[in-house]
């Protein structure tokens, strides 16, 4: 062992999480019978939050995916509503995280489209989205939410670029155009005031999202496959998975200031999977799960030198698909629940919650395993983000209030509509404004302009197609004289009902 190893290590680490452990939920508890995607992308295909499940499912043509309320538990009716509004496959399903009635997709149709569930689920397909967010020029692959600012989107794309949206006015706020290559992940700080991606050639960035500027770039992992990204909350630094040059499964710390080399990169073992990492603010362990995998490692995270503890894993013979994760306000305070998971099975269509328990015996409040945690409420609007401000995120107790999991959905209301509306208005009043002179000559001395015939055959009143029939005809023999001069002079009333109407 090397002298700087025997520097930092003094025997056996305490820790209150190092017997964590994983309880797969009860089959009743477990959600069955579902249609999970066979997709090869690399994304959770899983979003939960505490009123519902939702789950991205393979579909014929066009995209879909289920959206279930949380206690709907057990085998799934074969004909169970979906949200069916994309015109290619879903890649990516994200909760708002200040309202839990509004769910962000993004598509292989090139779209992102923002959804709003009713409270009690839903009873028929939904096909009708709140907002379209049309930018991207080829397929979207990523959508995440800002953390603390209300209704910034982020969405990542094949054509190499990150948009930042105001869905409030439906249109991009910036536009990163800084990756060569494809885009394998992002993530943003706990302010969302910087923006980590990794990339296709290999290299891990940093930026600060509203104007695209590049804070830090460095090298990442070695290897070929897909290299994911998480912040390591307010720490400074990141945490990154991928592949060595050998194929071998790493981790890696790195600072977010200087990404020239990281400060630790640890191998995790030789699967092929690609591995996802999960990290929890309140208690600083990060989750490393790996797609085919059966298990789920996870550390504790430190701020010195190894940065990264071993702690312990969750073992299962299911291989997973993908895993959602519950926001910590959704949690079971009284079972010690320190996080949960929803675990999309790879050989079944199952998805099966994996809750991780810190062994107590007591089952009153424990202070130490849950500080506050972020609530519902957004600390900046997002006008005010961009506009420059930063702030940290509105936290709530979870012994008061734990059992809030929501707040009343906010009414979207489009806002392109009004100004069209009075538009079309004001051009109707100027049209009904406008003078009209009669014009008492026969029909064949009219100027029959484009427009004047295109009006005239559009006339289908019955009294028109009698004055047509007369002025083009002539007088029948027998009508009387005086009787031709009174339709002469009703020309006028057709073009004046035209315009008064």
């Amino acid at each position: 062992m090397t002298n700087d190893k025997q520097s930092w290590f003094r025997g056996v680490r305490s820790s209150k999480f190092r017997h964590v452990y994983g309880v797969p939920a009860k089959r009743e508890k477990c959600y069955d019978n579902v249609k999970i995607t066979k997709n090869a992308h690399d994304s959770q295909f899983c979003a939960v939050n505490p009123k519902f499940l939702a789950v991205v499912t393979e579909v014929a043509g066009g995209g879909a995916f289920l959206v279930l309320p949380l206690d709907n538990t057990g085998r799934l009716d074969f004909n169970a509503s979906r949200v069916t509004g994309h015109a290619g496959p879903v890649l990516d399903i994200k909760w708002n995280p200040f309202n839990d009635n509004v769910i962000a997709s993004c598509s292989d149709d090139c779209t992102v489209k923002l959804w709003h569930i009713p409270d009690g689920g839903l009873s028929r397909n939904l096909t009708e989205w709140l907002v379209e967010l049309q930018g991207h020029k080829r397929r979207v692959a990523y959508v995440t939410w800002h953390p603390v600012a209300e209704n910034v989107l982020f969405s990542a794309g094949f054509d190499h670029l990150v948009i930042v949206w105001d869905i409030n006015r439906g249109e991009a706020v910036s536009v990163i155009d800084r990756h060569p290559d494809v885009i394998y992940s992002m993530s943003l700080n706990r302010d969302g005031s910087l923006l980590a991606t990794t990339c296709k050639d290999k290299r891990l960035r940093v930026f600060e999202p509203r104007s695209g500027i590049v804070v830090s770039e460095g090298v990442c992992h070695a290897g070929t496959k897909a290299s994911k990204v998480v912040f390591l909350g307010n720490s400074g630094r990141l945490l990154t998975t991928g592949f060595s040059r050998h194929s071998d499964r790493q981790y890696a710390v790195w600072s977010q200031h200087d990404l020239s080399a990281p400060l630790t990169c640890e191998t995790i073992d030789s699967s092929s999977g690609v591995v996802f990492p999960y990290y929890d603010d309140d208690t600083n362990m990060v989750y490393l799960a790996g797609k085919g995998d059966g298990n789920i490692r996870y550390y504790e995270v430190t701020n010195e030198a190894p940065w990264v503890h071993y702690l312990s894993q969750f073992i299962s013979g299911n291989p997973q698909r993908g895993l959602g994760v519950m926001p910590k306000r959704g949690v079971t305070t009284s079972a010690c629940e320190i996080y949960r998971f929803y675990k999309l099975h790879a050989t079944r269509g199952m998805c099966e919650p994996i809750s991780m328990i810190v062994p107590r015996k007591s089952d009153q409040f424990q202070e130490d395993l849950y500080p506050d945690t972020v609530g519902t409420t957004p600390a900046l609007s997002a006008r005010d983000w961009i506009s420059g401000i930063n702030g940290p995120p509105i936290l709530i107790s979870l012994k008061t209030g734990g059992s809030i999991t929501t707040h009343k959905p906010r009414v979207y209301k489009p806002t392109q509509l009004p100004p069209a509306t009075d538009l079309n208005n004001k051009k109707k009043f100027a049209f009904l404004s406008t003078e009209t002179v009669p014009d008492y000559r026969p029909v064949q001395l009219h100027d029959m302009s484009e427009k004047s015939q295109k009006t005239s055959t559009n006339q289908s009143t019955k009294f028109h197609q009698l004055q047509q029939k007369f002025g083009n005809v002539g007088l029948q023999p027998d009508v009387a004289p005086n009787s031709m001069s009174s339709f002469a002079s009703s020309e006028a009333i057709p073009i004046i009902a035209r315009t008064t109407s």
